[in-house]
C-alpha cells in the first residue's frame, strides 16, 4: 500500500473522492475537474520548504492559466510586478557591485 504525501493510503483517499462524488458521473468533463479541484484542496504541503514554495508557485500559475476576464488580467499583472521588483533589485545590486569593484 503506497502512503501519499498526507499520511493516508491511497485507498483511503480514493474512498474518500468516492464518497464526496457519489451519484456523479465519473466520465463527464465538470465531475473530473471537480475531483482535481478536491484533490488540491485536501492536499497539505509544507510550505517552509523549497518544494513547498515551487509548488505554491505552481498552484499559483495552474489557477491563473484556468480563469478569463479581469481575474487573468489581475493575475498576469501581479506577476509583471513581481517580476520588475527583482529585476530592479537586481539591477540596484548589479551597480553597486560594479561601483565598489571600479572604485
Amino acid at each position: 500500500m503506497v502512503r501519499s504525501e498526507r499520511g493516508h493510503s491511497d485507498d483511503q483517499e480514493l474512498e474518500r473522492l468516492d464518497d464526496e462524488l457519489i451519484g456523479l458521473d465519473r466520465d463527464d468533463p465538470e465531475v473530473r475537474a471537480f475531483s482535481e479541484h478536491l484533490a488540491r484542496v485536501h492536499l497539505r504541503q509544507p510550505s517552509f520548504t523549497v518544494e513547498g514554495y515551487l509548488s505554491g508557485i505552481s498552484d499559483f500559475a495552474d489557477s491563473a492559466n484556468r480563469t478569463e476576464g479581469l481575474r487573468r488580467v489581475t493575475a498576469v499583472l501581479v506577476v509583471v510586478l513581481i517580476l520588475l521588483g527583482v529585476a530592479i533589485t537586481m539591477w540596484g545590486a548589479a551597480r553597486f557591485i560594479i561601483s565598489t569593484l571600479l572604485g
